[in-house]
């Protein structure tokens, strides 16, 4: 979400990873199964079972905060659908990946109320990652990664920016060479170039911008939620068959 196409659509740090790796091996394939707005167990049912079939070298399973944003979340349950999901492809040979959230009150004050669940979130997707042996990017442990300048305006998603540096720091945990200009989020090349300080607000200013947020993007939100939709509504996987790239479409949904 929030890295646009030029074509239409988005993008993503996946996409841009999955460009990166193709560059060096054209027989490379990437598939991409994910959906926007679903909940763990939503990823697990829909999706599991179609990433298994590809036979995947690597994948990478990030699920869950749509749950920890619901009013109520059961977190045992939603851990337990990331580590099955863990376990059946490490046990297909598969390396996996897999992250830690940032923190969310330092990306948006009003997050505050989830707090507290994300962290405990973050401990359990550790926890996993030490029994199955995944490859974990704690970004939870990485301050650079709640600059703004890395954030969308509804303060969820990356922007392109973001995105970029994602990818950049996915690759440099895979161990590929990285790209001048792009460092990862956290690495001693992306410390070495600053980022700009961040503003800081009034107390008047802060609300006055966090009262626009809320009604341009929490309201709404709240408003799909309590009528049952979902923001992936509609939406399809954009790459369902895993093929041969030599860069990613720019077009891609």
């Amino acid at each position: 979400m929030d890295d646009p196409a030029p074509g239409g659509g988005y993008r993503g740090w996946a996409d841009r990873l999955a460009a990166r790796m193709a560059e060096r091996d054209p027989r490379f394939e990437y598939a991409n199964l994910a959906v926007r707005g679903r909940y763990a167990g939503q990823v697990r049912a829909e999706q599991l079972a179609r990433a298994v079939a590809l036979r995947p070298d690597l994948a990478s399973v990030i699920a869950g905060v749509n749950d920890l944003l619901r009013p109520r979340c059961d977190l045992a349950e939603v851990l337990g659908e990331l580590d099955t999901m863990y376990a059946v492809l490490v046990a297909t040979g598969a390396t996996v990946l897999t992250i830690t959230q940032p923190d969310p009150v330092a990306v948006a004050r009003i997050a505050r109320p989830i707090r507290r669940r994300l962290f405990a979130y973050n401990e359990g997707v550790r926890a996993c990652a030490d029994r199955h042996g995944l490859l974990l990017i704690d970004f939870e442990r990485i301050p650079e990664c709640t600059h703004p300048m890395f954030w969308s305006e509804d303060r969820l998603h990356l922007n392109t920016l973001g995105h970029t540096r994602m990818a950049a720091t996915v690759a440099e945990v895979l161990g590929l060479p990285p790209v001048p200009g792009e460092p990862g989020i956290g690495s001693s090349a992306g410390r070495a170039s600053a980022l700009p300080p961040v503003p800081v607000l009034g107390r008047r200013e802060a609300l006055e911008r966090d009262a626009a947020w809320v009604g341009q993007y929490l309201a709404p939100w709240v408003w799909r939620h309590v009528r049952g939709r979902s923001a992936g509504d509609g939406i399809v996987a954009k790459r369902p068959v895993a093929e041969p790239i030599v860069r990613v479409r720019e077009d891609a949904q």
